[in-house]
């Protein structure tokens, strides 16, 4: 009797880790849904008066990450955000979204231009990862990476920043350091996308589905770890179902957490993000999985 009590609770739990499995891949497909709202969708739909600051002074203008002054209800705000392209051409253009180090340089140079003038920062997060080609890499990708995460560290105004898609290593995280992270609903934020994942660990990346429910890039995961602070709800369907709605719901969380960005003093908003950020990530020995578990 002992044995099939046993028997049942395991096969419970391998449903459960099953159907828990499917959400989490569903998750990751509307990440990635081509028809999802990018930055451009929503600076339309939230900001006016934008202005687009293009180039870094030193390269290149990379279209992958937007940069640009607009106003945002009544006040002056500096947006950065990745863009993917919706079309072939407009993709292999933007890199997919996957910039450059003068894409960071660019951002840099944004962030520099707020903190001049004292203009907060809306970060829109929504790329697969930073561009990991040989020219990239000649120039310096992941020393940008660092310059542009110590220059939103260093930032002493508001920032807040919201995952609006995929959140992929630090391409994402470059321009995510800020007093207040954000997720969509259905976006995903992780330290390396699922099919590298699968491919470091299963040298295979056609095990992306069991390699996102090893390590849980989505929102709720995110918001119980502590690396973001809010998840903003989206349209039923996805943020891709209803461009307008969607808009609604990220410019009422983008309200509040600019608000208390914006109630905490320079000094210690630049201390506290730093705090923030440093605290993250827990030591501890994971149970080692079986392949009963998946």
């Amino acid at each position: 009797m002992v044995r099939v009590s046993d028997e049942v609770r395991r096969l419970r739990k391998r449903f459960e880790a099953r159907a828990e499995e499917s959400q989490i891949w569903d998750a990751v497909q509307l990440a990635r849904h081509p028809d999802r709202p990018y930055t451009l969708d929503y600076a339309e739909r939230l900001f006016s008066d934008a202005f687009e600051l293009r180039g870094d002074r030193a390269f290149s203008d990379d279209e992958a990450l937007i940069t640009m002054l607009a106003r945002y209800h009544g006040q002056t705000v500096v947006a950065i955000g990745h863009q993917k392209g919706r079309d072939l051409a407009e993709r292999t253009r933007r890199m997919f979204g996957m910039p450059h180090p003068e894409g960071y340089r660019k951002a840099i140079r944004a962030v520099e231009l707020a903190e001049r003038f004292g203009y907060p920062i809306l970060t829109f997060v929504d790329t697969p990862g930073a561009y990991p080609g040989v020219k990239a890499e000649e120039r310096g990708q992941a020393g940008m990476i660092a310059r542009s995460v110590l220059a939103f560290c260093q930032a002493s105004v508001p920032v807040v920043a919201t995952v609006i898609g995929e959140g992929g290593s630090g391409g994402a995280l470059a321009i995510a350091v800020a007093d207040r992270v954000q997720m969509q609903e259905n976006a995903i934020y992780s330290v390396i996308s699922p099919e590298g994942c699968a491919a470091i660990l299963w040298k295979d990346a056609g095990q992306a589905k069991k390699a996102a429910f090893a390590f849980r890039p989505t929102a709720r995961a995110c918001l119980d770890l502590g690396v973001i602070d809010t998840i903003v709800d989206e349209p039923g369907g996805g943020a891709h179902a209803d461009l307008d709605a969607s808009a609604r719901l990220l410019d009422t969380a983008l309200r509040q957490s600019l608000a208390e960005a914006e109630a905490i003093p320079p000094a210690q908003r630049r201390a506290l993000r730093r705090a923030k950020f440093r605290a993250m990530g827990v030591w501890g020995v994971a149970d080692e999985p079986t392949n009963q578990d998946f």
